[in-house]
């Protein structure tokens, strides 16, 4: 599977999860010109900011280590700009990131749910 396939397939996975946890999905991929938001979700008045990390496995690293201080000043900004134009910038809101790992195909995937990852 190549990496972006990977990683629609992670964010689908992390979304079917939140589902499951009661979340209700606002928006996946909001793109703007100073980053990126892999899912904006809500749970009980808080809006959560997802970053999605997929690998095949963990053998390396864990997923999460790739949200770099500069992946997360990016989520910063993006994060603001959806509460602007969303009229919540002052709604409490928290960053999280979800793990997901593929494993083998006869196996179902490993989710790790990082609840205020930053």
């Amino acid at each position: 599977m190549n990496p972006a396939a990977r990683g629609r397939a992670g964010e689908q996975i992390a979304e079917e999860h939140l589902q499951t946890k009661g979340y209700e999905v606002l928006a996946r991929n909001f793109r703007v010109r100073a980053g990126e938001i892999d899912i904006v979700a809500a749970l009980g008045g808080v809006v959560v900011f997802v970053e999605v990390k997929c690998r095949a496995s963990a053998a390396f690293a864990p997923p999460g280590a790739a949200v770099t201080a500069r992946k997360r000043a990016h989520m910063r900004t993006a994060a603001s700009l959806w509460l602007a134009g969303h009229g919540g910038d002052r709604r409490p809101a928290r960053f999280d990131v979800i793990e997901v790992i593929l494993g083998p195909p006869d196996r179902a995937p490993r989710i790790h749910h990082i609840l205020n990852a930053f």
